[in-house]
Order: structure tokens, then C-alpha cells, then sequence
């Protein structure tokens, strides 16, 4: 009796036992996969984009779970499919082997995909018995068993999570439940990732916002500046540029070195003229095309090597250096469609910057060509220095604006002006240059045809007004009211000057009143107190019929996008050309 007790005894003892070290193997089965979800979800807790974090999973779910392949695909609403979107690494090389895995589009069983979409997970214990397209190029691998665990935030899928093994019913349950709490971590980080990429969106969108708000000030305040600027300097060039056409046009004696000189100066005053009429370019967009005219290259090359003169022969033979300068001009060139002023600039400062590359001498040429194989056709001036050349990363750079290899002495600006030039006239740039080597610049431009070269004929000289015309003119700045008195009575005209805007008003109505007329008022548009503005709108309302011509930098003080006001009938840039007055006087003296 006692012995089939004894074995009942040990055998319900072996069974407590066996229980119990099944017990324990869960539990520290548990134990493993909570750490190991743990271990995850701190490592993905540290990354900031979608792919780290997949990658993260699919490569611990490989090493830990021991799983044949793992993916995440992202769910693509509009075609109801899912992207395949990151591997582990042994899938990855497991893709390589199978092209099946490969393919970005995966469809899975309409009914394992609507309950993917609807937040279930999904095992497949035998892939070889599934339809749907993923299940098969899975099979197609030689994976036989599959697990699919959505990836789902507030009820809205984005992803999948996707694990196969070789063997079929190769997941426990165990295994099913750790795949599904791992993906509710995973949809988190994921969701945190999203939600980190919109604000740092939001930020950047804002700070742009700010840079772009700072900008606009910066650029109002330079616009503000560049105008006060621009009038002052158009003002004190006016008398320069009005007495030197008079001298080159009044006084046949000139000798021919003193005219070549006073053509210099002319040139030069253009030059000044048309660079501070591009500084409105720096706070305003340009608003009419360019007016372009037929152009000599030959002709302006030889105007820059003497505007440049000094810099490169009388500037380094103070420091004992020499700068041998060649010319080889092409004969029979044709002519190009461009803004003089601003070719020549640009020419100047290839100029410049070669007679810096050569600080011990050298020798700079200056050459032009029709450029060869060129489709349309083109002209093509070279500046060549034998200077210290530049390296192939300073080469790539240069044209960028503010990037500069003269340290302190360079702004960047001069080739990026150039670049700028190149491009507002159609052409193109080519810089070759090698360290040690010297450097070589080529502008190439468009050779225009013949009917656009007639179509864009400078205008005929003006000649004066025959008829002696009474004109007010009004300036508040008395060397530029001396010089138009002067210039307009070296015509034949009888005028009265007025210093000052209410000093013209004054002068207007003294002699409306007295019955005398006025053929025409200009008037400048900047003045203290009483402005342009005002005197035009007191002329008009005095006697309607006088016209008004506004004398101004660049029509400072009028909005960019308005018309020109009622009461002024032409304004007139400064610093003014003969021509211009009296193409001005020509147009508007007949109608009083």
C-alpha cells in the first residue's frame, strides 16, 4: 500500500516541479522580451527620424527574436498598398538573394488588410496556404510564417510591421503579444518623430518668417539711405556732366588730347551715374527691361585699358613694378546689343582684379574674337593675366557673391557684379585659371541680327529749341541751379532761377500776377519743406496749361508702381544730358 502512495508522492512532486520550471522559464521569458522592449524603446526613445527608428527595430527584432526577415511598410492611402520602407540587415541581404523582397509595393490579403487597417494583428502560420501579393513574394523567399503588426496612431494606420520565419507556425503566442506591444511603442516613437518634424517645420518656417521680416527693414533702411545718397551724388556730378557735353560741344579750339580727356570724364560720369541708379537694385526689383544698344566691344575695351590706366601703369610704377598691357582686337568685329555703362564696369573690373593677381608685374591681355563653333553666334572678349592663378575649389567659388581670396581689402562683389552683368545681357562666363598659372576671364555675347541692331539705333543728337522760350527752374541746390541757367541761356533761353521750392512758388504767382508766362517750369523733386510736389501742384493750379518738367535722381519719393503724377508732365533723370533738355523743351514748349 504504502509504495503506490510513495509514487503518487513523487510523481505529483516531479509534476510541481516540471510546473514549476515552466513557470519560471515564462517568467524569465517575460523578463527577456520586457527587457528587450525595453532596450528598444529607449534606444528609438533617442532618434529624431522615422528611418533610425525603423532601422532600430528590424535590427533588434532580427538578433533577438531570431526572425528570418523584418520590415516596416508604410501604409499609401490613396492606392490602398503598403511601401515597403526599411530592412534589417539580414533582410537586407536576404532581399539581395530573393528579388521578391526587393519590390517597394506590397499588397496583403484583402482580408488581412482590412484588419491591419483596422488595428489587428495578423499571423499567418502558413504562408504557403495565403493569397495576396506580400504573402507570396514572402513564400516566393522561403519564408513560411509570418507575422503583421499595424502601426497605428489615434486609430489612423501609417505602417506595418512585418516579421517571417522559415519554419511554418513558427511564432508562439508569446512571441505574437511582444510583436504587438513593440509596435504600439514603435507607432509612438514614430508619432513623437512626426510630431518633432512638424514643429522643427513650424520653427524653420518661423525663423525664415523673422529672417525674411529683418530683411525687408534692412533692405528699407538701405533703400532709405541709398536714396539720400543717390541724390546727393547725382546732384554734385549734374554740373560735371552738363559743362563737360557744353566744352565738348561749344569749343571747337579744344586740342585733340584736351577732348579725348573731356570724352574720358563724360564716359566716367555715365559710369557714376548708371552705378548709382543700379544701387535702387539692391532694395528694388528692376522695373522695365534693359535698353539696349548696339556696342563696340573694340571700341570699349580700349576705353576701359585708358579709364584703368592708373591702376595698372602709374599705381605700380610708384612700387617699382611693371604691367605690360596687350591688346590683340579682333578687325571686323560685330557689334553686340548691351548697356555700355554697365559692360564697361564690368570689363573694369576684370581688369582690377587682374593687376591684383599680378602684385610683383606681369602682363595682362585683353583680347576679342567671334567665338569659334558657337550656336547662335558670338563675340568674345578675354582678359588674361600671368598672375597667381587660383586652385580649382577658389576657381568653383569666385563668382559667389561676398567670397573674396584679397583679405581685407576685397568685398567679394566685383566678380559676382560681373556674373550679374553677364546674365542680365544673355550672355555667358567662362573662368579657366590654375595656381601659379594666371587666370583667364571670357564674356561671350549673343551677336544680334541686323534688324535688331537698325530697331535699336541710338537717337539723333537734339538740336537747340530755335525759338527763345521763359523758363523757371527750381533747385535747391545752388551749383546745380547755376549750371542749368547757364547751359539753358548758352540756348538762347531767358531764364529765372528760384533756390528753393517756396522760392519758385513765389516767383510763379509774382509773375502770373504781373501777366508774364512761363514757356515751362522744371523743378527738382528733393527739396526741404516744400518739395517738387507741391511746387508742380501750385503751378498747375496757377496756370493749368504750364507744362512742369520734375528734375529728379530716380524718381525718388514717387511709388515705383504708380503713374507718373497729374501735375507733372515729364521728369527728367539727373544728372541730365543737353539732348535730354532739349528733346524735354522740343516735346512740351509748343503746347502753351
Amino acid at each position: 500500500m504504502q509504495a503506490p502512495r510513495l509514487r503518487e508522492a513523487d510523481h505529483a512532486i516531479e509534476r510541481r516541479e516540471q510546473e514549476r520550471e515552466a513557470l519560471m522559464r515564462r517568467m524569465q521569458s517575460q523578463l527577456s522580451r520586457m527587457d528587450l522592449l525595453h532596450q528598444i524603446t529607449r534606444a528609438i526613445g533617442d532618434r529624431l527620424d522615422l528611418t533610425s527608428v525603423f532601422q532600430i527595430v528590424c535590427n533588434s527584432i532580427e538578433r533577438e527574436l531570431q526572425v528570418a526577415f523584418c520590415a516596416v511598410a508604410l501604409y499609401d492611402d490613396a492606392r490602398r498598398q503598403y511601401r515597403l520602407h526599411c530592412l534589417g540587415a539580414d533582410s537586407r541581404m536576404r532581399a539581395a538573394r530573393h528579388g521578391s523582397l526587393d519590390q517597394p509595393d506590397m499588397t496583403p490579403d484583402p482580408g488581412d488588410l482590412s484588419r491591419c487597417l483596422q488595428g489587428h494583428l495578423v499571423f499567418k502560420p502558413d504562408l504557403a496556404r495565403s493569397d495576396g501579393s506580400l504573402e507570396e513574394r514572402l513564400a516566393t523567399a522561403g519564408l513560411r510564417s509570418a507575422v503583421l503588426a499595424p502601426l497605428q496612431v489615434e486609430n489612423e494606420p501609417f505602417g506595418l510591421l512585418i516579421a517571417a520565419r522559415d519554419a511554418p507556425e513558427g511564432f508562439t503566442s508569446a512571441d505574437c503579444e511582444f510583436l504587438r506591444q513593440l509596435s504600439e511603442h514603435v507607432a509612438l516613437a514614430a508619432h513623437q518623430v512626426q510630431l518633432y518634424g512638424a514643429l522643427q517645420s513650424a520653427y524653420d518656417d518661423l525663423r525664415k518668417t523673422q529672417q525674411a521680416v529683418m530683411q525687408q527693414e534692412r533692405l528699407r533702411a538701405l533703400g532709405q539711405m541709398a536714396s539720400g545718397i543717390a541724390h546727393d551724388i547725382n546732384n554734385a556730378i549734374s554740373p560735371i556732366a552738363l559743362y563737360t557735353e557744353s566744352l565738348l560741344e561749344r569749343e571747337p579750339g579744344l586740342s585733340e588730347r584736351a577732348r579725348d580727356q573731356l570724352q574720358t570724364i563724360a564716359r566716367a560720369i555715365d559710369d557714376v551715374a548708371a552705378t548709382v541708379a543700379r544701387m535702387r537694385e539692391f532694395y528694388r526689383q528692376r522695373e522695365t527691361p534693359l535698353a539696349l544698344v548696339p556696342l563696340s566691344l573694340n571700341l570699349l575695351v580700349q576705353h576701359v585699358v585708358e579709364l584703368t590706366r592708373a591702376r595698372w601703369s602709374d599705381m605700380p610704377q610708384q612700387r617699382g613694378v611693371a604691367i605690360q598691357v596687350h591688346l590683340a582686337l579682333a578687325d571686323d568685329l560685330p557689334p553686340v546689343l548691351g548697356v555700355e555703362g554697365e559692360i564697361r564696369e564690368a570689363l573694369i573690373n576684370l581688369v582690377f582684379n587682374a593687376v591684383d593677381a599680378m602684385p610683383e608685374g606681369g602682363d595682362l591681355t585683353v583680347s576679342t574674337r567671334v567665338a569659334e563653333g558657337a550656336s547662335p553666334a558670338r563675340v568674345q572678349v578675354e582678359v588674361t593675366d600671368t598672375g597667381v592663378g587660383m586652385d580649382e575649389d577658389t576657381r568653383r567659388r569666385c563668382l559667389e557673391p561676398f567670397f573674396t581670396t584679397k583679405g581685407e581689402r576685397g568685398t567679394g562683389l566685383g566678380l559676382a557684379m560681373v556674373y550679374g552683368t553677364v546674365q542680365r545681357h544673355g550672355a555667358d562666363i567662362e573662368i579657366r585659371s590654375e595656381a601659379g598659372r594666371g587666370t583667364t576671364v571670357a564674356l561671350r555675347f549673343v551677336v544680334p541680327d541686323l534688324t535688331a541692331i537698325a530697331a535699336q539705333a541710338p537717337p539723333p543728337v537734339a538740336a537747340p529749341v530755335s525759338e527763345p522760350l521763359r523758363i523757371l527752374v527750381v533747385d535747391d541746390d545752388p551749383v546745380v541751379l547755376e549750371t542749368l541757367q547757364r547751359m539753358l541761356e548758352a540756348d538762347g533761353h531767358a531764364v529765372v532761377a528760384a533756390n528753393g521750392g517756396q522760392a519758385g512758388i513765389d516767383a510763379f504767382k509774382v509773375a502770373h500776377a504781373r501777366g508774364e508766362t512761363f514757356s515751362m517750369v522744371m523743378t527738382d523733386l528733393g527739396m526741404p519743406h516744400v518739395d517738387g510736389r507741391k511746387v508742380a501742384a501750385a503751378v498747375k493750379q496757377t496756370a493749368p496749361s504750364t507744362p512742369v518738367i520734375m528734375l529728379t535722381g530716380w524718381g525718388q519719393g514717387i511709388d515705383a508702381n504708380a503713374d507718373t503724377p497729374s501735375q507733372i508732365d515729364e521728369i527728367l533723370g539727373k544728372p541730365p544730358k543737353l539732348r535730354e533738355l532739349r528733346d524735354v523743351l522740343s516735346r512740351h514748349a509748343r503746347r502753351v
